[in-house]
């Protein structure tokens, strides 16, 4: 509909339609205003009985009123490693639904800049990720793709304690005590945000590839033949297909790197159908790591398995100069959601973290390294070797006899020094996040 300037004090538009971007000058263009889109479908979980707020209870499998004891099972299927995904298309990115699917909030931490969902009615004030109360609320999202599948929690909150204070006790290179520092830790669950992809990479190698040859030749110098190995060289080329299922990919970048990969444990087999029920009474964290971001660090581990699979293909240890170059097919990815319990704890006024596999109950975290004790234990290992070789250098310059001790003491510094260096890594990673 055209209406020319001139008449436009004059005239009003119909009911429903405004203005819009117009191609020619002096010409007001007007078109009829877009419907907005239907707002997901929202549930709030209030006790049919009581009105109370009811919570999703591991133990039970399902939602419970904490005031009546009414419960009610959460329907959905368990797909497991057959769950449907998606493929890497516009159109599948624009039909995906969006938002939780219920009446949620979001908890903004200005420590550490997480994002949490928690229900509606939840008055949690406080980040699982830092333990830090400086947490803002507002209403949640509804733009954010919604998770098609999760990992219901299988482990209930009163064993997260008992799992913690078990883990802690283990080592002897940790301070005495640090089992009792999980009575100071705050569980708290959350569903953590993962991708999963899978693609088939077909991979192209070439390489300078060489061959072993055994060549006598005389030496002019002790008057004698003898027998070298010589590497003859050749240019070579392949191929290699490696079908790689279900890589995950952390989908948050508030949860340490480190921390989430050793809890890599998790049972894709249990997937199940995503229904707003399983996170009744629990925190969800949505994703900050975007999709494209996630497949971009997939593809590159894809790319060094397919790089890998190229290499065993090559039949000699001497390989340089290898080139590979990789088409993926049948890309898919799916939005899953995994069960965790976060604790941040405190050990002589320093804070720690640890983590709970919510669906296995494996334990992962930071552990305080006493220090001297590694020390210690570096020292008794290395001196047996020292000490042997100190004393047959002086038996060796004055009989002559001392080699062996000699030998035997350099051995066994090498092998403590081997020992030692393996303790002080683990101490390093038991601190690492």
């Amino acid at each position: 509909m055209n209406v020319a300037r001139s008449t436009l004090n004059a005239w009003q538009p119909p009911a429903g339609f405004a203005p819009v971007a117009s191609r020619l000058d002096g010409v007001t263009v007007y078109a009829p205003i877009p419907k907005a889109a239907p707002a997901p479908e929202q549930r709030t979980f209030k006790c049919p009985r009581c009105g109370a707020t009811t919570a999703y209870d591991p133990g039970a499998a399902s939602v419970v009123c904490a005031s009546c004891g009414f419960g009610a099972p959460v329907q959905a299927a368990v797909v497991g490693l057959a769950a449907a995904s998606d493929e890497f298309k516009v159109e599948t990115l624009e039909r995906e639904a969006r938002g939780w699917g219920e009446e949620r909030r979001e908890l903004h931490c200005d420590a550490c800049g997480a994002d949490m969902s928690l229900a509606a009615t939840d008055l949690n004030a406080t980040c699982a990720f830092c333990g830090s109360n400086r947490v803002v609320a507002h209403a949640a999202a509804g733009d954010a793709l919604r998770p098609r599948y999760l990992v219901p929690f299988k482990i209930e909150p009163d064993r997260c304690h008992a799992l913690a204070r078990e883990w802690l006790g283990r080592g002897w290179m940790h301070p005495s005590g640090l089992a009792a520092a999980a009575g100071s830790a705050r569980f708290t669950g959350v569903y953590l945000p993962f991708w999963t992809f899978s693609a088939r990479v077909n991979a192209q190698w070439r390489a300078q590839v060489g061959y072993e040859r055994q060549e006598r030749v005389y030496d002019h110098h002790s008057k004698e033949w003898r027998t070298e190995t010589k590497i003859d060289w050749r240019w070579e080329s392949g191929q290699a297909t490696e079908d790689i299922r279900d890589r995950m990919e952390a989908g948050t970048t508030k949860v340490s790197p480190v921390l989430l990969r050793r809890l890599n444990s998790f049972d894709l087999g249990a997937l199940t159908a995503y229904n707003p029920g399983f996170l009744a009474g629990w925190q969800a964290h949505g994703y900050d790591v975007p999709l494209a971001q996630a497949w971009d660090t997939a593809r590159m581990f894809m790319r060094e398995q397919a790089k890998q699979a190229c290499r065993g293909r090559i039949a000699s240890v001497h390989v340089r100069d290898l080139t590979v170059s990789a088409d993926f097919d049948d890309e898919s990815w799916r939005y899953v959601l995994l069960p965790v319990y976060l604790a941040p704890y405190r050990f002589e006024d320093k804070p720690f973290q640890l983590m709970v596999n919510g669906q296995t109950g494996e334990v992962v975290g930071q552990k305080p390294v006493e220090w001297l004790k590694v020390w210690l234990a570096v020292a008794a290992l290395l001196a047996p070797g020292a000490l042997l070789a100190l004393i047959g250098l002086p038996l060796t310059v004055a009989a002559g006899f001392g080699l062996v001790l000699m030998g035997l003491g350099a051995a066994l510094f090498l092998a403590g020094l081997m020992i030692s260096g393996w303790i002080v890594w683990q101490a390093m990673q038991a601190g690492a996040a």
